[in-house]
C-alpha cells in the first residue's frame, strides 16, 4: 500500500514542477509574450498528457517489441491495479516535463499553433520511443527489456531520458526557427526578463517539485530516499553557486539568470546518478553541471543560437554530464549490473549518443517539415507586437499605455489623456506622464501668447522702418544693437532677434578695424581717427567670417541729456554692386568670359614685362602651355554647352593648385598658359605640372557621365638667352606636343630637339603592331539576350590589351590615340578576323553560333578597304554575313553621313546587320535614321542606368523604344545591372537586353558553356 501512495505523492510533487517551469518562464521572457508562455505550458501537458494516455505509456511500457517499442496497454483504464496507475500517473508527470522544455528555449518567437504540433511530436514519436529503450523494465510486461537498459544502461531519473531529450528538440527548434529579432545585432541588448522574482520563485518550485523527481524514481519509500534528495539538493545548491561564481569572476557581477540556470542544470546532471553518488561526488557533479551551463550559455551565444532561457545548457548539455557521471562516480555496488568501469563509461556514452541522434534527427526532420506546410515561426509585426496580443488578443494596462502613446506620436494630438489604470505601477507613469503633458501644453499656450505679443510689437515699429532701402541699424553707447531694420537683415543675412543686444562691432566690423571704431565709439563718433558723425564714410564691413563687402556708413546721433543714454543710428549702404560694376569693366578687358581667367591679351602682355624684369634681374620665367586631350571627342558628342562646362571645371582646378602670384590664362579652345615667375626652377615647374595632371585625372561628371581629363603639358623656361614672349610661347607649345607623343597625360621640358612629333607616332605604331604580332591583345564576349538569361541572341566582342609592361590596358587608354591614326583599322580588322575565327572553331564544335557584334571607328568605316576586308574573311571562314553585326556609335554619323550611307548600303548587301551604338548621346539629326540602313539601335547605358529611379530616363528611354519599333529597328538596352531596371525595361516595351544582371564579358571557353547550355535548352 505505501508503495503507490509514495508514487501518487511523488507525481504531485512532479506536476507542481508545471507551476515552477511556468513561473521560472513567464518571468524571464518580456511582458509582451508572458501570456503566451503560460498558455503554452498548459497547452502542451494537456497535450501530452492525452497522448500518453493514448499510446504514449504503451509505446514506452507496453509489451516490449525487439526491445525497440511497446505495443500494449494503450488507453490505459481501470482494469490495472492501484500500483500500476499510480505509476501510470508518475511516468505521465515524467512526460509532460520533457514537453514543456521547449517551450522555453523558443520563447517570443513561436507560433502557438506550430508549439502545440512539436509537444505532438514529442510526446507522441521522441519520448515515448526513448523511454522503452531505458526504462520499460520497471514495469511488469511481457517481451524483453529495451535494447538499452540490457545493455546496463542507467539513467536512474531521466538526466538523458526526460532533460537531453527536451534539449535535443529545443535545440532543433532553435536551429529551424532562428534568433528572436535583434538578438545578435550590435548595440541592442535584450532584456533579462519582465519578472525576475517571479522567476526565482519558478525556480523554487521546480526545486521543490524535484523531490518527488528523483525521489519518486525508487517507485516505493525505501531507505534509499533519503540519501537520494540529500543529494539532489547538494548538487543543486553547487551548481547554482559555481555558476554564479564564474559570472561574478568573468564578469565582475552576479547575473540572477546564471544563478537560476546554475540551480537547475545541478538538479539535470544529478538526477541519472542520485541512487548510486555519494553527497561527495554530488558536490562535483553539481559543481561540473554549474561549469557545463555557463559555458554552455557562451557556446550557444557565440553560434548565434538564441536560446531565450538556456534551456539547452541547462537541460541537454547537464543532462549529457550527468549521465556520464554515473559511470564516473557511482559505487559499483549500488549499480549492481556487473559491468567494469570502462563497460558502464561507454554504455552510458552510447545511450547519450543513440538517444540524441535519435532525438535530434526525428525532432528536426519533423519540425522542417512541419514548417514547410504551417509556418513555425511569427512574423516580424506579430513579434514585434507580442505574442499576447498577436496569437491571442491578451491585451495589458502596459501594452494599452503605449497604444495611447503611440496614438499621440502618430497624430501629434496631445489634448486627450492615456488611460490611468489605478492600483497598478503602469497607472502611476500613466498619471505622471499625463501631468506631463498637461504642464507641455501650458508652457506652449504661454509660449504662443508671448510671441503674439512680440508680434504685435514688431509690427508696429517695422512700419517706421521698412520703407527705408538702406540698412538703419542703431545702437547705444556700448555698441550692442537696439534695432536692426529688415534692410539690414537682407544686407548682413541675420534677423534682428539674432542680434538684439549684441555688439554691432563684434559682429559686422572687420577685425583689425574694431579697436579703432570702438575708440571712434567712445568719443561720440567725432575723432578724425574712424567713423565721424553726419559724413559719408566709406568702411568694409563684414556679414560672417571670411564675406566681406565695401559699404558708405552715415552716422547721425539722437538727443539725449547724458552721454550715458547716447543712441546712434548708423544708416549703411551697400556699396558691393558698385564695385562689382568696376570690376566687371576691368574684366571685360583682360579676362575670358566663358572660364574667368586671363584672357591671351592681358597674358601676352604680363609676359612681356616678365621677361624684361626677369633680364634685367638674372631670373627666369618659366611657362606650361596646357592642350586637354581628346577635348574634340567630349564637345562633338556631348555637345559645346558639355565643353564649356568642362572648360570652366579646368579652370577651376587650375587656380586650386596654383599660386596666387602666378598668372593662368585661356590660349584659346581646349589650351591654356601658366605663367611662373617666382623661384622660377626645373624642379619647381615640374613638380607645378605634376599637380596638375593629378587633379585633372580626377573624373568629372558630365552629363551623368563620368570623364577623366587628360592634359598634356609643354614647359618652357626663359635662360641666359633672352627670348621674346612669342618664341617663349612656341617653345612650350613644342613640348606640348612631344608630351602628347610620349602618350599624353604627361609634361615635357623643351628642349631644342624637339622639332617635331613624328617620333611619338612612329613608337605608338610600332607598340601596336607588336601587340598585335605577338598575341598581346585577346577578346571577350558580352551575350546578348532576349527577356531570359538563358535566352542568347547574340554577342558583342569587346578587345583587352595585356601588355608585358603595362599590364592590362584599358580600351579607353589605346583606341582613342589609335583613332587619330589608321592604326585603329589594323585593331578593327584583327577584331573582325579573330571574331570570324572563333566563329568557325564553336561552329566546327558542332555549337549553335549566334551573331557576334563588332565595333567599328569612324575612320574605318569611311575607309575603302573596309567592305573587301569583310567580304573576303568572311569567305575565308565560311561564314554567312548574318551572324556578323557592326556596331557604330552615333557620333560617326557627324563625319560624312553620305558616305557612311553608301559603306551601310554595301555591308548590308552581304546580310550584315547595322546597329547604332549609345544612342542617345551624340546630336545626329533623327532625320539621318529614315536614310541610314540601320537594323538595331541599342539604348545607352547613362539612361538605362536609372530609368527605374527617374522619370527623366525612363521617359528617353520610352522614347528611343517607340521610335525604333516606329522605323521598324531592334532595341538593345545596354549596361543592365539591376532587376529594377529590366522591370522597367520590359514594361516600356524592350526585349533584347545586355549587361552585368545577365552575363558579365567573358572568355570564349566560358561562351562555349552558354551555347552547350542554349543547345541543351532548345
Amino acid at each position: 500500500m505505501t508503495e503507490f501512495y509514495w508514487l501518487l505523492v511523488a507525481s504531485a510533487l512532479v506536476f507542481m514542477m508545471q507551476a515552477g517551469f511556468l513561473c521560472l518562464e513567464s518571468g524571464r521572457i518580456r511582458s509582451k509574450n508572458s501570456i503566451n508562455v503560460a498558455a503554452k505550458n498548459i497547452s502542451d501537458f494537456i497535450i501530452s498528457t492525452t497522448l500518453f494516455w493514448l499510446f504514449g505509456f504503451g509505446i514506452m511500457f507496453g509489451d516490449s517489441v525487439a526491445g525497440v517499442f511497446g505495443s500494449s496497454d494503450f488507453l490505459f483504464d481501470d482494469q490495472h491495479s492501484p500500483w500500476e496507475i499510480s505509476f501510470f500517473l508518475f511516468q505521465m508527470m515524467f512526460c509532460g516535463t520533457a514537453a514543456t522544455l521547449t517551450s522555453g528555449a523558443v520563447a517570443e518567437r513561436m507560433t502557438f499553433i506550430g508549439y502545440l504540433a512539436i509537444t505532438v511530436l514529442l510526446s507522441a514519436i521522441i519520448y515515448p520511443v526513448v523511454g522503452h529503450w531505458a526504462w520499460s523494465g520497471i514495469y511488469p510486461s511481457v517481451g524483453p527489456s529495451g535494447w538499452l537498459e540490457n545493455l546496463g544502461f542507467i539513467d536512474f531519473a531521466g538526466s538523458t531520458v526526460v532533460h537531453s531529450v527536451g534539449g535535443w528538440v529545443a535545440l532543433a527548434a532553435v536551429i529551424i526557427i532562428g534568433p528572436r529579432l535583434g538578438r545578435f545585432e550590435e548595440g541592442i541588448r535584450l532584456p533579462p526578463g519582465n519578472n525576475l522574482p517571479l522567476s526565482a520563485l519558478g525556480t523554487l518550485l521546480i526545486w521543490f517539485g524535484w523531490i518527488g523527481f528523483n525521489g519518486g524514481s525508487t517507485l516505493a519509500l525505501t531507505s534509499d530516499v533519503p540519501m537520494i534528495i540529500l543529494n539532489t539538493f547538494i548538487s543543486a545548491a553547487w551548481g547554482g553557486l559555481i555558476a554564479a561564481g564564474i559570472n561574478y569572476f568573468r564578469d565582475g557581477y552576479v547575473e540572477v539568470g546564471f544563478v537560476l540556470n546554475g540551480t537547475i542544470a545541478g538538479l539535470v546532471g544529478i538526477t541519472a546518478s542520485c541512487h548510486v553518488v555519494s553527497p561527495a561526488a554530488s558536490v562535483v557533479i553539481g559543481s561540473v553541471s554549474g561549469v557545463v551551463v555557463y559555458y554552455g550559455s557562451l557556446f550557444m551565444e557565440r553560434w548565434r543560437l538564441d536560446d531565450a532561457l538556456d534551456v539547452v545548457p541547462a537541460h541537454l548539455f547537464a543532462g549529457m554530464w550527468g549521465t556520464l557521471s554515473v559511470a564516473l562516480f557511482g559505487q559499483p555496488d549500488k549499480i549492481g549490473n556487473g559491468l567494469s568501469f570502462t563497460e558502464q563509461l561507454w554504455t552510458q556514452a552510447l545511450g547519450i549518443v543513440v538517444i540524441g541522434a535519435y532525438c535530434f534527427i526525428v525532432g528536426y526532420a519533423g519540425m522542417w517539415l512541419l514548417n514547410r506546410y504551417m509556418p513555425l515561426r511569427a512574423t516580424k509585426e506579430q513579434e514585434e507586437q507580442g505574442l499576447n496580443v498577436a496569437e491571442h488578443r491578451a491585451t495589458t494596462e502596459l501594452f494599452d499605455l503605449l497604444t495611447s502613446m503611440q496614438y499621440q506620436q502618430n497624430n501629434a494630438d496631445f489634448s486627450k489623456s492615456v488611460p490611468e489604470e489605478p492600483f497598478t505601477e503602469v497607472g502611476q507613469i500613466a498619471r505622471k506622464y499625463n501631468q506631463v503633458i498637461d504642464r507641455v501644453n501650458s508652457e506652449i499656450a504661454q509660449r504662443d501668447d508671448a510671441l503674439m505679443r512680440f508680434q504685435e510689437s514688431e509690427m508696429r515699429k517695422s512700419a517706421i522702418l521698412n520703407s527705408s532701402m538702406d540698412c538703419i541699424v542703431t545702437i547705444n553707447r556700448f555698441g550692442s544693437v537696439m534695432e536692426f531694420n529688415p534692410a539690414a537683415e537682407r544686407t548682413f543675412g541675420c534677423l534682428k532677434t539674432q542680434v538684439q543686444g549684441k555688439s554691432f562691432i563684434g559682429l559686422f566690423v572687420l577685425e583689425e578695424d574694431r579697436i579703432k571704431i570702438f575708440d571712434s565709439l567712445n568719443s561720440g563718433f567725432s575723432s578724425s581717427n574712424g567713423l565721424i558723425l553726419n559724413r559719408r564714410n566709406p568702411f568694409r564691413l563684414q556679414r560672417g567670417p571670411n564675406h566681406h563687402f565695401p559699404a558708405e556708413i552715415a552716422i547721425t546721433k539722437a538727443n539725449t541729456k547724458t552721454l550715458q543714454e547716447s543712441e546712434y543710428t548708423l544708416h549703411i549702404r551697400d556699396m558691393t554692386r558698385h564695385a562689382k560694376l568696376q570690376q566687371r569693366l576691368k574684366f571685360l578687358a583682360y579676362s575670358d568670359p566663358l572660364t574667368s581667367l586671363y584672357n591671351r591679351t592681358y597674358l601676352m602682355d604680363s609676359l612681356v614685362s616678365a621677361l624684361l624684369f626677369a633680364s634685367r634681374q638674372k631670373t627666369s620665367v618659366g611657362l606650361l602651355f596646357l592642350d586637354l586631350d581628346n577635348f574634340k571627342i567630349i564637345n562633338d558628342t556631348l555637345g559645346h554647352k558639355a565643353g564649356d562646362e568642362l572648360l570652366c571645371e579646368v579652370a577651376r582646378r587650375l587656380t586650386a593648385v596654383s599660386d596666387s602670384r602666378d598668372v593662368i590664362a585661356r590660349w584659346g579652345g581646349d589650351e591654356f598658359v601658366l605663367m611662373m615667375t617666382h623661384s622660377v626652377s626645373d624642379t619647381r615647374m615640374s613638380e607645378h605640372a605634376e599637380k596638375i595632371l593629378e587633379i585633372m585625372r580626377v573624373p568629372v561628371q558630365l552629363n551623368d557621365q563620368y570623364f577623366t581629363i587628360p592634359t598634356s603639358i609643354g614647359i618652357a623656361r626663359s635662360g641666359e638667352q633672352v627670348l621674346d614672349a612669342d618664341k617663349l610661347i612656341q617653345q612650350a607649345d613644342i613640348a606640348m606636343y612631344w608630351a602628347k607623343e610620349k602618350g599624353r597625360d604627361n609634361a615635357q621640358f623643351f628642349t631644342p630637339n624637339m622639332t617635331n612629333a613624328v617620333t611619338k607616332k612612329f613608337s605608338f605604331e610600332k607598340e601596336v603592331n607588336d601587340a598585335l604580332a605577338s598575341e598581346q591583345f585577346y577578346l571577350v564576349y558580352q551575350p546578348k539576350v532576349q527577356m531570359e538569361k538563358d535566352n542568347i541572341l547574340g554577342l558583342e566582342v569587346l578587345i583587352r590589351w595585356n601588355h608585358p609592361v603595362k599590364g592590362l590596358v584599358p580600351p579607353a587608354d589605346f583606341i582613342p590615340i589609335a583613332e587619330e591614326s589608321d592604326l585603329i583599322i589594323k585593331i578593327d580588322e584583327w577584331v573582325i578576323d579573330q571574331a570570324l575565327m572563333q566563329l568557325k572553331a564553336w561552329r566546327d564544335q558542332d555549337l549553335s553560333i549566334v551573331p557576334v557584334a563588332v565595333n567599328l571607328s569612324g575612320r574605318h568605316l569611311v575607309s575603302d578597304a573596309l567592305v573587301t576586308y569583310i567580304s573576303e574573311r568572311l569567305s575565308y571562314y565560311g561564314i554567312e554575313g548574318r551572324y556578323l553585326e557592326i556596331e557604330i556609335t552615333e557620333g560617326v554619323l557627324l563625319q560624312d553621313i553620305q558616305r557612311c550611307i553608301d559603306v551601310m548600303a554595301e555591308l548590308k548587301a552581304l546580310n550584315i546587320k547595322i546597329s547604332v551604338d549609345d544612342f542617345g548621346t551624340g546630336y545626329s539629326s533623327l532625320s539621318y535614321l529614315k536614310r541610314l540602313p540601320l537594323d538595331i539601335l541599342k539604348i545607352d547605358q547613362s539612361f538605362v542606368e536609372e530609368c527605374d529611379s527617374h522619370t527623366e530616363d525612363a521617359k528617353i528611354c520610352e522614347t528611343i523604344i517607340y521610335l525604333a519599333r516606329s522605323l521598324e529597328l531592334l532595341i538593345v538596352a545596354e549596361g543592365v545591372e539591376t532587376a529594377p531596371q529590366v522591370n522597367m525595361l520590359k514594361s516600356l516595351g524592350c526585349e533584347i537586353f545586355q549587361g552585368y544582371f545577365f552575363h558579365k564579358p567573358m572568355k570564349s571557353p566560358l561562351v562555349a558553356k552558354l551555347l552547350i547550355s542554349r543547345a541543351e535548352i532548345a
